[in-house]
């Protein structure tokens, strides 16, 4: 079992994503994202299979939950710094996981 203070090694931070490809080396569809966390953190790149649920042009602009405290992963011929943080929908597809209006870029979940 977990213990809250495993829970608290997770950096859990608020980006707004600023910019979305297409990634079409990658073997699942994934989109390649930018996301903004804030002054401290800068822009940092993302890979998420966000295809199947999101247009490319609505996913920029919203607001995003994403662990900056993993390593690098590489998918495929690109590096995703963040984990965009998403939980599967009706149809088994990820749904991003979404703050309200009104949190600052950066902002820690507690």
């Amino acid at each position: 079992m977990a213990t809250f203070e495993d829970f608290q090694k997770l950096d859990i931070r608020v980006g707004k994503i600023i910019e979305v490809e297409s990634f079409p080396e990658a073997k699942k569809p994934f989109y390649k994202l930018k996301i903004d966390l804030g002054a401290e953190m800068g822009v940092k790149k993302s890979c998420a299979q966000l295809c199947k649920n999101y247009k490319k042009e609505d996913l920029i602009g919203k607001l995003v939950l994403c662990v900056v405290n993993f390593p690098p992963r590489q998918i495929g011929p690109a590096l995703s710094e963040v984990l965009t943080l998403g939980v599967p929908g009706n149809d088994g597809e990820c749904v991003l996981i979404q703050p309200e209006m009104g949190v600052p870029l950066g902002g820690r979940l507690y």
